[in-house]
């Protein structure tokens, strides 16, 4: 539990830390926040494509095998992130080498945990992990703030790197694992292709609709017939997603080895619980999204101020985490999963509630503690269902498609939360601008055609910065900021209230979850 807890942390706090990091990042090498956000969306990417491929490979070599060999590479890239010179050093390091090992290491840990325990021990570790995943993505911007402000953002990848080969990596002789079967026949490559190029095409256009828009286009590096590329792409991702399955299922027929057994996507079991995967993650990725904007543009905190912002949420989470695998004993895993994203909901009612100028600290504080509440118990639960809902040798295949649906329900919640946000911002501040009659005609239509391609989520201060140094006369520039302020507020409202309405909208898909108790 030690090195697959490890691992799990390492793999989660990565990101995390290099999103709170970024403006240090790119004054230290000299590169840019476009630039930036490629390397971020790019590591998405190469996980989230390579998954399944990853959890192939376990099934070939071994899963403790693939375990060692992710983590190896990962340190490889952590190491060559930390000493990095330049952008290019990085991108290569950190979204692609640290990717690759990603996509091995995470299914190898849902597959090592259903190797190494069984019944109620195996409901608790799949309960420790689900906690230790989520305080990683809470506690990441509070680790990383620290690190970056006191010392510096390097450090946090020389520290993955001696975990990995100082605890991790001396350790995994204690992990056992199952005999590797036969193979049926050769690596299913073209499965592996067409997967990662299905998983690749919806996952880019989930982490980009934020800056390309989801419909009405935005700033896309293209459009289709006079609309955003978002949806288009997420369709044809879909379409390979199908011709993935449809080749998988001549595969069976021709008696040879899938990537994945497509006799999986029939257990309504899974389906409910991959369905939860996603829900969940979106909820803690869109919420993740909208908080540090609210904290650092509106508050005006800093990354590690933020980070103690919101640690009550990823206490919450972790101690529930614990505390539903005692509660597994009693309740079935449907009970729990939709009572902890029901209680995630209230949780981000009231956050919604404590969107405010000045932030009020009891409400807020509360808030991020009922949301840590719900993630919890319902995160306890999840790694249980899916991993039980086949037999033990094919723990890998569901290792990957897990990890395939929380890439999926990330990028998702990053994506409509995101796209809240910057069209509401937009329709909010020039509507507020145009109705306002203490600004005059000439500034309000200069402001809203400058506009037109969105309106960038900044301080009060930097707002001004810009107008001042357009030559906007000084009693103007109190007006425009106030509507500024006052539109900010409310789109970021409106991205929680997505979040908050996807949640609950998602619950009728969990309805196929285990109506038993399963930690017995």
């Amino acid at each position: 539990m030690i090195v697959l807890g490890l691992a799990q942390f390492v793999m989660v706090i990565d990101g995390t830390v290099m999103n709170v990091s970024i403006t240090a990042v790119v004054t230290d090498l000299n590169t840019t926040v476009s630039s930036m956000q490629l390397a971020i969306a790019t590591f998405t990417l190469t996980m989230a494509a390579l998954m399944l491929a990853g959890a192939g490979l376990g099934d070939r070599i071994g899963r403790r095998r693939t375990f060692i060999i992710g983590v190896i590479v990962y340190a490889v890239g952590s190491l060559i992130t930390a000493l990095a010179t330049g952008f290019e050093m990085l991108f290569i390091g950190w979204s692609i080498i640290e990717g690759i090992g990603a996509a091995m290491v995470i299914p190898a840990i849902a597959a090592l945990a259903a190797v190494n325990y069984s019944g109620r021990e195996r409901a608790i570790a799949y309960a420790l992990l689900g906690g230790v995943a989520g305080a990683a993505a809470a506690a990441g911007p509070l680790i990383g703030g620290w690190v970056t402000t006191e010392f510096s953002w390097r450090w946090v990848f020389v520290a993955e790197t001696l975990i990995i080969v100082l605890v991790i990596l001396p350790l995994t002789g204690k992990v056992k694992d199952l005999p590797v079967a036969a193979a049926q026949s050769r690596f299913d490559f073209a499965g592996v292709i067409l997967s990662a190029t299905a998983m690749g095409f919806v996952v880019l256009a989930l982490v980009s609709a934020s800056t390309w828009g989801f419909v009405v286009p935005l700033d896309p590096p293209f459009e289709v017939l006079g609309f955003s590329p978002t949806i288009p792409m997420v369709l044809v991702g879909l379409l390979i997603g199908w011709g993935f399955l449809t080749w998988e299922r001549h595969l069976v027929a021709a008696g040879r080895q899938p990537l994945v057994g497509p006799d999986l996507f029939g257990l309504a079991t899974l389906r409910a619980g991959l369905a939860s995967q996603m829900i969940l993650y979106f909820i803690i990725a869109g919420t993740f999204f909208i908080l540090p904007l609210y904290l650092q543009t509106v508050l005006g905190l800093d990354a590690l101020d933020s980070g103690i912002r919101m640690l009550p949420l990823s206490v919450a989470l972790f101690v529930m985490a614990i505390v539903g695998s005692r509660l597994a004993t009693r309740f079935s895993p449907r009970t729990l999963i939709r009572a902890g994203i029901l209680v995630a909901c209230a949780g981000l009612l009231l956050l919604t509630a404590a969107i405010t100028p000045e932030a009020r600290g009891l409400l807020f504080a509360s808030a991020m503690a009922i949301i840590g509440l719900g993630v919890g118990l319902a995160i306890s639960q999840i790694g249980n269902v899916n991993l039980s809902a086949a037999d033990d040798s094919r723990s890998n295949e569901l290792g990957g498609l897990q990890g395939a649906a929380q890439n999926l329900g990330s990028s998702f919640g990053v994506a409509l939360a995101g796209t809240a946000v910057f069209i509401g911002l937009a329709a909010t501040f020039t509507t507020g601008l145009a109705e306002n009659p203490s600004i005059n005609a000439a500034l309000q239509e200069g402001i809203i055609e400058a506009s037109a391609g969105g309106v960038p989520v900044i301080t009060v201060d930097q707002a001004g910065e810009v107008l001042e140094a357009e030559g906007v006369p000084a009693d103007q520039i109190d007006v425009v900021l106030d509507e500024y302020a006052e539109s900010k507020l409310q789109a970021l409202r409106a991205g929680l209230g997505i979040v908050f309405i996807i949640g609950l909208v998602g619950l009728p898909l969990t309805r196929g979850l285990p109506r038993e108790v399963l930690a017995d």
